[in-house]
Parts: structure tokens; sequence; C-alpha cells
């Protein structure tokens, strides 16, 4: 087995890790792409029913985004959670180096803040409220998340960053979590 083989693999577990321990990020779950508007309804948990409407991280992020940062999707990165919580968008990657996965979720930037992950910063990101955190415990420094205000929700920047990663590996995740979120917000529509 070759090295790059191996740490694909080891990335891959890796980033199924960082969801499975989180309880709270992207997991493929065989779902489809955003559908549906925002509603004013809220479930029990006081997130909005569904996904954000009027950006799909899988079509919508420009290509010259995703070439600046050696990204290629490896396919859609949906999941439910308990209290009603939603993702649903893309992962992406990068040979030898981090795997994001970009979506959209009905978590806002409140409910992120109110669950006291840690190593939790906020920020501005175009105009936007935004928040990093690490969420997984046992790995703190090879994960970060980046969530970024959208209306009903925010985007979702869920990035895995083993150490073992020739390219990227040496760099803390959350710098690059927000390097990636300065880079794919701007081209945002406003209506989002």
């Amino acid at each position: 087995m070759t090295s790059r083989s191996l740490s694909w693999k080891v990335s891959g577990l890796v980033f199924g890790a960082v969801f499975a321990l989180a309880g709270c990020g992207p997991a493929d779950d065989g779902g489809g792409s955003p559908t549906g508007s925002v509603t004013n309804s809220a479930s029990a948990s006081g997130v909005a029913t569904d996904v954000p409407a009027g950006y799909n991280p899988c079509t919508d992020i420009p290509q010259s985004v995703l070439d600046s940062e050696k990204l290629r999707n490896r396919g859609e990165s949906n999941s439910n959670a308990d209290g009603g919580v939603k993702w649903r968008g893309c992962r992406f990657g990068r040979s030898d180096g981090y795997v994001a996965s970009i979506t959209t979720t009905n978590l806002t930037i409140d409910k992120t803040r109110q669950r006291n992950f840690a190593d939790a910063k906020e920020f501005s990101v175009a105009g936007r409220q935004a928040i990093s955190t690490r969420q997984v415990a046992d790995h703190p420094e090879a994960a970060c998340v980046v969530n970024v205000e959208i209306k009903g929700g925010s985007l979702d920047i869920n990035l895995s960053n083993p150490p073992s990663n020739r390219e990227t590996g040496q760099i803390d995740s959350c710098v690059l979590a927000r390097t990636l979120a300065e880079k794919i917000v701007p081209t945002m529509p406003a209506s989002v």
C-alpha cells in the first residue's frame, strides 16, 4: 500500500470519527441536496425545520475558489441529528491535505455558541457573524468547524486535517477553515 493511499484511508477514518464523536456535523446518509425554503416555524429545539434555501455548497462554490485550495468534490454530505438539526452539502478534499464538509445547516450561530464547544472564537466574514469551534476532544488540533451566519441557519465548514497530511498537516485546522470561509462567503448572494 502506498503512503498516499494510507494517508487517504487515515484521513477518511479521522474525518468520519470527527463527525461521529462530535455529534454535530454532516455525514453522508444518502439524503439529497438542499430543498424547500426556510420557514418561520421551528422545531421544539428552537431550530428551523429545514436547512436554509438559496445556496447549495455542492454547486454554488465558484470553481476558482475550489481551485485556489486544490479542492475536489468528493460527494454529498447530508445528515440529520437529534433535535431536528440538519446539514446539506458536499465533502471536498485535496490530495495529501485536508478534507472539508461544506454544508448549509439550520443550526444558527447562537445555537452553536450555546453548545459551549472548546476554543470558540467569534469573528466576521464579509460582514457576517462567524464562529470557529473545536468539537473533537481527543484530537482538537486535527479538526475545526467554522459556522458563518446565513438566513435561517449557517454555512458550516467542518474541516479535518490530521498531522499526517503532507501538504496541510502542520497548519492549524481552524486557520484553514477560516481561510476557506473567507474565500467562499464573499461569493455568496446577499439574499442568503
